[in-house]
């Protein structure tokens, strides 16, 4: 084969490789990391009035807590209320407040809402998903994985996260809160050793942060995705699938058992 196909096949690879990172990260803003344009209510709830028997669920943060890429529409929210109606006669109420595209700042200022409070104090366990926003930025994060950006913004973010749970436990001190910690859906890239160092610090800075309040407990998922990854993800490769929710809400549920047990 001459040099000059040789050079022809090189660089017609290194072109489709460069097309597919562009269009990884086009992908990235549109379907997972965009940035909420607005803050309000999603109309997602099983009754606007707590029932005086109901168990109370209420879920914050983002796409994942909206359940974006589980073709069923239930995301894990809907796989933690299966759970639960099997172990408790209680009528199971849940509302969902996520927003996709929701950052920590975001959130902040969605729990000053008087609605949204008002739905805190009557709940009995609240769910949240926050901070994969806030990491991968739109997909900037795959384009700069430099130590030095992403411990600046792993700071401002625990920072925010200190204010979300200080704000959710001036409104309600005794609901326990269930923060479903970050897995990493890029493990099986090139760079998938470096973006898992990056999602396991900010997952231990989480853990940290929540160790600090009373019945916070941040939920692992990132081993439910560290093999096999591409099993659990919907086709956009950044949200679960049907499966991958499943088992998020699995763990989540197992762990709200053993919680109410232990009261």
């Amino acid at each position: 084969m001459s040099k000059r196909i040789i050079g022809m096949i090189v660089t017609i690879c290194a072109a489709t490789t460069v097309l597919w990172t562009i269009g990884l990260i086009v992908t990235i803003q549109d379907q997972f990391f965009y940035e909420a344009s607005s803050i309000k209510q999603p109309k997602q709830t099983t009754g606007n009035t707590k029932k005086n028997d109901a168990l109370s669920i209420v879920a914050l943060g983002d796409s994942l807590t909206r359940g974006t890429g589980d073709e069923t529409g239930k995301g894990y929210v809907g796989y933690v209320v299966d759970e639960l109606k099997k172990q408790t006669n209680q009528h199971v109420q849940f509302t969902n407040l996520a927003i996709k595209g929701q950052r920590s700042a975001q959130l902040i200022s969605q729990l000053k809402q008087k609605e949204v409070q008002r739905q805190l104090k009557e709940a009995d366990i609240i769910l949240m998903t926050i901070g994969g926003n806030d990491l991968f930025r739109g997909g900037e994060a795959l384009r700069d994985l430099s130590t030095t950006q992403l411990e600046k913004e792993k700071e401002k973010f625990v920072q925010q996260l200190r204010t979300i749970f200080q704000l959710v436990r001036t409104v309600n001190n005794d609901a326990p809160v269930f923060y479903i910690a970050l897995y990493n859906p890029f493990n099986d890239l090139d760079n998938g050793k470096e973006t898992s160092a990056v999602v396991r610090s900010w997952n231990y800075a989480a853990s940290e942060v929540a160790a600090d309040y009373k019945s916070i407990i941040c939920v692992p998922t990132y081993d439910l995705f560290e093999l096999q990854v591409n099993d659990y993800l919907y086709t956009d490769k950044f949200h679960p699938n049907k499966e991958g929710y499943k088992r998020i809400g699995e763990r989540v549920a197992s762990l709200i058992t053993l919680t109410k047990g232990e009261k």
